[in-house]
């Protein structure tokens, strides 16, 4: 068969085989065994077909080396499954390695390198290999070995690609069902994740669930949720990692040299690290101690700002997926979502206690200008009446005068009532608008302010709000700008509100202020949001924006 012509009945006979041998292997595939089981019997069909005494299959690792998935023949190749061999030197596999194509090889009497010496060593004089090209990439090689001194024939190369492709097509629907069967697993673990936030469950307990699931379904061997500290620390909220490498919750961790945690917290980005040899810090040499070859960091991000990071990372020498920073993210998205879920919550109950404080304050003030004013005037107004009643009786000369001062009293209470009305409420607002509200505010401050208000009428409750907002701007104004004018303007704009007040004062005001505070829980309790630019020397703005109801 090699070296010597063959018959034209010799040739039918081999193609025969041949076919065959490819619809055993293609009705093997078909039935979606496991890529072991068409390594065996591609093998098998490869050393048959040839004529050799070995045929050998071989997976190419990430680190350069290649490792045995399949051996048919004589059993003295001493070359057992799960192998792992160098490709340094010369061989069929070393070639296929660096080039991507098929390779020959007819005298290892000389050649170099791990393989060739094996080669050597079982009497192994020639070898033909083709690639295993799975999607593209380059995966492994099929390789027969020949111990005859003739060479293995031209065409052996050729024979052998047609086994290899059902070789890749097999390597191919095994990835792609683990593929579907991770991202399903994937997919259902966000969405527990995601049901539980859902649910408004605290952070601390979504954290606990996010490690977990996160460290099972990315494959992990360190799992770590961090919030990062003002002092420039990061506290672990959450770890699940594999005996030897946790590190526990309530840990204060120091960022300080090279850590893919220090590195979040100082650029806001994803971080990647590959090696851990001179990296620097106390987090970098903890990396080394528990092994790690790789560690991926991906950002916290609650309404734009870095809040802590999720961190994973890797012993093993095989790298994760190229796609594991973007499976990260999804889950650090919902710690995020849970995060600002929470704070959300526990400033609506802040607010809300807010409204509630102020609303108190306010009727305690009330209670108090009335007892202290307007009720005391008028308890001293039924005593003189009384006076003047008996001095009438009496003839008593004192009568007229004691009317007179019970009638002032009278006055004054009725004057002081008239004012703390205006207080809570004034009438001109209720009677004329907006706008003959905010000319009756101006006329009583000692301001030049600018007024440029529509006419037009809005329900009383938005009324309400945007002449507390200008009239608490302008008093901020006077007591603290130093301001020498202001603008008011406020006019509709589609189904908004829109409120502003400008001055040219010093800046620099205080958003958390109580004053603030409170006109910014006025304007949400309306579902509308409160704006303040206040740079040092620039002046204030205090903008708000109140929707109108239909």
């Amino acid at each position: 068969m090699r070296g010597h012509p063959i018959s034209r009945d010799e040739e039918l006979r081999l193609l025969a085989e041949e076919q065959a041998a490819l619809r055993r292997v293609a009705t093997l595939v078909a039935r979606e065994p496991s890529p072991e089981d068409v390594f065996a019997a591609v093998a098998e069909e490869v050393g048959r077909l040839l004529g050799v005494e070995n045929t050998l299959e071989y997976r190419f690792e990430a680190d350069g080396a290649a490792a045995v998935v399949a051996i048919w023949g004589e059993p003295d190749v001493g070359v057992p499954i799960g192998t792992r061999v160098t490709l340094e030197g010369e061989s069929v596999a070393a070639r296929v390695h660096r080039t991507g194509r098929p390779a020959r090889f007819d005298d290892y009497a000389n050649a170099s390198g791990n393989i060739a010496a094996r080669a050597r060593r079982v009497g192994v004089r020639s070898a033909v290999g083709t690639p295993i090209v799975v999607e593209g990439r380059l995966w492994g090689a099929m390789v027969a070995l020949s111990r005859q001194a003739e060479p293995l024939p031209t065409e052996a190369a050729s024979r052998i690609e047609q086994f290899t492709q059902l070789v890749a097509t097999a390597i191919s629907n095994t990835e792609a069902r683990a593929e579907a069967a991770r991202l399903a697993e994937e997919q259902a673990a966000l969405r527990r994740v995601a049901t539980l936030v859902a649910r408004g469950a605290s952070p601390a307990a979504v954290f606990e669930v996010v490690a977990t699931e996160a460290a099972h379904v990315l494959d992990t061997d360190r799992m770590t949720v961090a919030r990062y500290e003002p002092d420039g620390t990061a506290t672990v909220v959450a770890d699940r990692s594999k005996p030897g490498l946790e590190i526990p919750v309530g840990t204060r961790l120091t960022l300080e040299g090279e850590s893919v945690t220090g590195a979040v917290l100082r650029t806001g980005r994803l971080v990647r690290r590959d090696r851990w040899e001179g990296a620097t810090g106390s987090m970098a040499a903890l990396a080394r101690k528990m092994g790690l070859r790789l560690a991926i960091a991906v950002p916290i991000l609650v309404e734009g700002r870095v809040w802590g990071s999720v961190s994973a990372g890797w012993t093993r020498e095989e790298p994760p997926p190229a796609d594991m920073e973007s499976r990260m993210a999804e889950f650090t998205e919902l710690v995020a979502t849970a995060i600002a879920n929470a704070d959300s919550r526990a400033e609506v109950v802040a607010s809300r206690a807010r409204v509630l404080a102020a609303g108190d304050d306010a009727r305690r003030r009330v209670v108090r200008d009335l007892h202290d004013g307007a009720q005391q005037r008028m308890v001293h107004t039924i005593l003189t009446l009384q006076l003047a009643t008996r001095a009438l009786r009496e003839h008593d000369a004192t009568a007229e005068s004691l009317v007179a001062e019970a009638l002032d009293q009278a006055e004054q209470a009725n004057a002081e009532l008239r004012e703390l009305a205006q207080g809570v409420l004034p009438s001109v607002l209720t009677q004329g608008g907006l706008l003959a509200g905010v000319q009756a505010l101006v006329s009583r401050i000692d301001l030049s302010v600018t007024v440029d208000v529509s006419s037009q009428r809005l329900p009383l409750a938005i009324e309400a709000s945007a002449y507390f907002v200008i009239a608490e701007a302008l008093t901020n104004v006077i007591k603290h700008s130093k301001a020498h004018e202001a603008v008011v303007r406020a006019g509709l704009d589609g189904p908004v509100l829109l409120v502003e007040v400008r001055d040219d004062g010093v800046g620099g005001a205080n958003r958390e202020g109580a004053g603030l505070v409170g006109l910014d829980d006025r304007v949400a309790a309306l579902g509308g949001a409160l704006r303040v630019e206040s740079p040092a020397g620039g002046g204030t703005l205090i903008a708000a924006t109140l929707p109108v109801p239909v």
